[in-house]
C-alpha cells in the first residue's frame, strides 16, 4: 500500500492565475431551427419519426445534437441511443455531469414511449427517478437502452439504463410520460 504522502502530486491550478489552468477549450454545434423538423413529426407514427432521425431523412433535435445523442435502432417499445461525452460536459469533480446522464435516460425512455404512439400524437415526460452508479470520464462511448413497461393512452410508462463499453451498468431511471393529442 503507497502512502499518500510519498505519491506524487500532479500540477495544480492556481487560484486567479488563469496561465495555470490549461487551454481554453471551445465546442461549436449547429442544428437546423425545430418547429418545422416538429411538425413534419406529427405527420408520422413515432417509430416512422425516429426511423427518420437514425437514416438522416430528418435531423436530429438540438439537444441530441447538443450532447452527440445518436439513434442507433429502434423497434416498437424499445430504443437505443449512443453517445460519448466530451468534457464540455463535465461537472467541477471532472466527471460527466449527472444531467447529461439524466438527460440521456430521459430521451432513451421517452422515444422508447413513443415507438408506440400514432401519427399527430405526442408525449412529454412528467416524471423521472435516475440511480447513478459509476461515474464516467469523456470519450467513454454509452450505450442507453429504453423499454416501455406499460403502455398507456393517457400515461406511459418506461425504463432506461446507460452501459459502458463493458456492458456496465452506468445508471438507471424510470419515468412516465404524459400522452398528448390523438
Amino acid at each position: 500500500m503507497t502512502d499518500l504522502a510519498d505519491a506524487p502530486v500532479p500540477a495544480q491550478p492556481v487560484l486567479g492565475d488563469s496561465s495555470t489552468w490549461g487551454p481554453e477549450q471551445q465546442r461549436t454545434i449547429h442544428w437546423h431551427e425545430p418547429h418545422g423538423v416538429a411538425a413534419v413529426g406529427l405527420t408520422l407514427s413515432g417509430l416512422d419519426y425516429l426511423h427518420a432521425m437514425a437514416d438522416g431523412r430528418l435531423p436530429l433535435p438540438p439537444i441530441a445534437r447538443l450532447l452527440d445523442m445518436r439513434p442507433v435502432s429502434a423497434t416498437e417499445g424499445e430504443v437505443v441511443f449512443e453517445c460519448t461525452p466530451d468534457h464540455s460536459g463535465y461537472n467541477p469533480l471532472g466527471f460527466v455531469h449527472g444531467g447529461v446522464m439524466c438527460t440521456l435516460l430521459d430521451t432513451a425512455g421517452g422515444c422508447a414511449v413513443h415507438t408506440t404512439l400514432p401519427a399527430g400524437v405526442g408525449y412529454t415526460s412528467i416524471e423521472i427517478k435516475v440511480s447513478y452508479l459509476r461515474g464516467v470520464h469523456a470519450g467513454v462511448p454509452l450505450r442507453a437502452v429504453g423499454r416501455v413497461t406499460k403502455p398507456g393512452r393517457r400515461v406511459a410508462f418506461a425504463e432506461a439504463e446507460i452501459l459502458d463499453p463493458d456492458g456496465k451498468l452506468v445508471a438507471s431511471a424510470t419515468t412516465s410520460c404524459l400522452i398528448i393529442g390523438g
